[in-house]
C-alpha cells in the first residue's frame, strides 16, 4: 500500500519526544528506612505509612526469622 500523506522526520521526531521513560519515584520507608515506592507497601517490614499491614516475620523459618529481627533494630 502507498502512504497517503508522508510525515516529515521533524514531525516524527515531534511525537516521538513524548515516548521517554521516567525513572520511578522512591520514597522512604518511615519504619525501617529502606526505599519504596509511594503508596505502596514496604516489602521488607510490612508496613504501609504508620500501620502494620502483613507480618513479615510469621512466615519465615527460625532462621530467618532472627535475621530478620536483628536487621529491623539496627535501622
Amino acid at each position: 500500500m502507498v502512504i497517503r500523506m508522508k510525515h516529515s522526520k521533524g514531525k516524527r521526531n515531534r511525537v516521538r519526544s513524548h515516548h521517554a521513560l521516567t525513572p520511578a519515584k522512591m520514597g522512604v520507608c518511615g519504619h525501617c528506612g529502606k526505599p519504596v515506592q509511594p503508596h505502596v507497601m514496604c516489602k521488607n517490614c510490612g508496613y504501609y505509612g504508620t500501620r502494620q499491614v502483613v507480618d513479615v516475620l510469621a512466615k519465615l523459618g527460625k532462621k530467618e526469622k532472627k535475621k530478620k529481627e536483628k536487621e529491623i533494630q539496627n535501622v
